[in-house]
């Protein structure tokens, strides 16, 4: 059977998401990068030029977003908007951090549920040529997500969690490795993905005003266990489980997250101090580039390891 032939793709990209696009596009022959003068008016608001905008026309063309903080979201979305209508032959949006996935549930009237809002903004950019924008996404908070989105959008989920596990195949101790999940939302989130690896399942119990976090259930006395899940904010519950599980036996713990937000730099409780207890210390923090500016921030600083996206979104734009 005669192999699909693969078609070229114009990558635009955000600031912040250069070095990535430069990856991607290094990944194949096929992904050529383009450029857009980011410029502002002298009243902070954006003055945008998409540069060879008739060049593009009846091509497949894609962008590489970062919403970092909503001061960065307003120019993107202007660009994101603008492409499709440029007589593209498709476009696709590749935004592997969903910023507010985890604000997706009301638990009393008046919560806001920004990941429907931000769902439907993207749920209306404009059909290109080819049909709707397909829309990629690396590990969404929550799955159901997806039906926040129109029908002028195609979500297309993908997992950082594959590059974990080539990673964890090329450790020494590869033959002791045990996953952990800090919670059960994290369990049902990803334990198909990882189901050849022992598993521990931590969970947080209410003692009076505190919430404790407990060993719910597996054994990883003895083992090098390498906690997972899909993103990090202040990085509390991650401490709290290595202690837990280093309590329970573990001879080292690790960590995982595809999104290290770490707003505030809170990714330096994490670094590797001399005079720390070795006990203590996370032998390695692994996450993905799906956020430019915590990889500037942490380069070359132990424990933390980056593992790019840039080959699974080049695969992702020949979708």
């Amino acid at each position: 059977m005669e192999m699909p032939k693969k078609k070229q793709v114009l990558l635009f990209h955000s600031v912040e998401s250069e070095d990535l696009a430069r990856k991607v596009a290094a990944q194949s022959e096929f992904i050529q990068l383009q450029s857009i003068n980011w410029r502002s008016f002298d009243d902070g608001f954006p003055n945008l030029f998409i540069n060879n905008a008739q060049d593009i026309r009846g091509e497949h063309v894609a962008f590489l977003a970062s919403f970092s903080s909503p001061s960065v979201i307003f120019e993107q979305l202007s660009i994101i908007f603008a492409l499709p209508r440029l007589f593209v032959a498709s476009f696709t949006l590749v935004l592997p951090f969903f910023p507010t996935g985890s604000f997706e549930r009301m638990e009393e009237e008046g919560d806001v549920a920004t990941a429907f809002t931000m769902a439907r903004i993207l749920s209306n950019i404009p059909i290109s040529r080819g049909g709707p924008t397909s829309l990629v996404i690396y590990d969404i908070h929550a799955l159901q997500e997806r039906f926040y989105f129109g029908d002028h959008v195609l979500p297309c989920f993908e997992s950082g969690v594959p590059l974990l596990k080539q990673r964890l195949h090329q450790l020494p101790d590869a033959d002791k490795i045990v996953v952990a999940f800090p919670d059960d939302g994290a369990h049902k989130r990803f334990h198909k993905q990882l189901d050849h690896f022992p598993m521990v399942v931590c969970t947080k119990v209410r003692e009076g005003e505190k919430r404790i976090v407990r060993l719910k259930e597996g054994n990883c006395a003895g083992c090098h266990v390498v906690i997972v899940d899909d993103l990090v904010q202040s990085g509390g519950t991650l401490i709290e489980c290595q202690k837990v599980l280093a309590a329970h036996g573990a001879t080292k713990v690790s960590a995982y997250v595809t999104h290290g937000v770490f707003p505030k730099r809170t990714w330096e409780r994490f670094l590797h101090k001399q005079d720390e207890d070795s006990e203590k210390a996370f032998a390695y923090f692994w996450i993905t580039d799906s956020c430019p500016l915590t990889v500037k921030a942490i380069s070359n600083r132990a424990p933390f390891e980056v593992l790019s996206l840039a080959g699974s979104i080049s695969d992702a734009l020949q979708i």
